[in-house]
């Protein structure tokens, strides 16, 4: 079995979750998985150093499942990690994007500074669906003066089609 066969085994399908009607794909049990975790870590930098030929200046992690293996994916690419978080939750000055979801308007935040005019950045994310919170982290690299090299992505939706809302190239590592 391939890390990419095993990491998708472990990724479970719940029904009507968060509401009727959604398929959720719960992450959870890959970070149950010391193994797994290594895996889905080392695909990805492997990914980066095989495909992308810039020095990776800033991993952006966007709220929360970001979190969890954006700054991993940081530490071995020797690069510093941006959070992307939802208004209200950074302190200090920040700069905003909204973005539409499904039942109103949200707002993502990233600290003034963070991202340094020129630097080489990778957006990164559990899930891409419609591609709204990933586009407005993109939006918040460009304010930032940031030059966006590629969002990457644990699992995409391809039926939502939201890869057609990111200006620039995408790697998604399981497709349901």
């Amino acid at each position: 079995m391939s890390d990419l066969e095993y990491l998708r085994s472990l990724i479970k399908a719940v029904p009507d979750f968060p509401q009727e009607g959604i398929m959720f794909r719960d992450i959870f049990p890959i970070f149950q998985d010391p193994r797994a975790i290594e895996m889905l870590v080392s695909h990805i930098v492997n990914h980066i150093n095989e495909t992308i030929k810039e020095k990776i200046d800033v991993i952006v992690g966007l709220d929360a499942r970001g979190f969890l293996f954006g700054p991993m994916v940081a530490l071995r690419l020797n690069a510093a990690f941006v959070p992307s978080r939802k208004k209200g939750k950074l302190p200090g000055e920040t700069l905003s994007a909204d973005f539409k979801k499904e039942y109103g308007v949200d707002t993502f935040e990233m600290q003034v500074g963070a991202i340094k005019p020129g630097q080489n950045v990778i957006i990164m994310d559990d899930l891409i669906a419609t591609g709204g919170t990933a586009a407005a982290a993109g939006r918040l690299v460009e304010k930032s003066g940031g030059k966006l090299l590629e969002y990457i992505f644990l699992i995409e939706l391809a039926d939502l089609n939201g890869r057609k809302n990111l200006t620039a190239p995408i790697y998604s590592m399981i497709t349901f």
